[in-house]
């Protein structure tokens, strides 16, 4: 910043403000852009999972799901445990069929 004279002095706290003001707007901006990350613990990862604390446990002792150990406790990511679940979901017959009759046309089978 240039030196300023006292009377220039009003014109210049304008410029402050509005360069402040213009800060403000990005940093809101940029904060609004961040993806939450809804950490959970063991209850609420279970009450969103619909199983039992134990079984959570089990899952976690066996390394088959997503978690967060920092310290002492357990968290989990709320995105993480729904891709969990999404890569879990297993086809069906015609999902199958389609997929089957896409890359063979001439495979037409009854037992699937």
């Amino acid at each position: 910043m240039e030196p300023f004279n006292f009377n220039e002095l009003p014109e210049v706290v304008r410029l402050l403000f509005e360069k402040i003001e213009s800060i403000e707007r990005i940093v809101l901006a940029l904060k609004s852009e961040e993806p939450r990350e809804d950490l959970l613990n063991v209850a609420e990862a279970a009450a969103f999972l619909k199983i039992s604390e134990a079984s959570l446990y089990t899952k976690v002792s066996r390394k088959e799901i997503p978690f967060s150990k920092p310290g002492k406790r357990l968290y989990f990511n709320k995105s993480e445990l729904q891709e969990w679940i999404n890569a879990a979901r297993h086809k069906t017959r015609n999902e199958i069929r389609a997929q089957l009759n896409k890359s063979n046309p001439k495979f037409h089978s009854k037992f699937i």
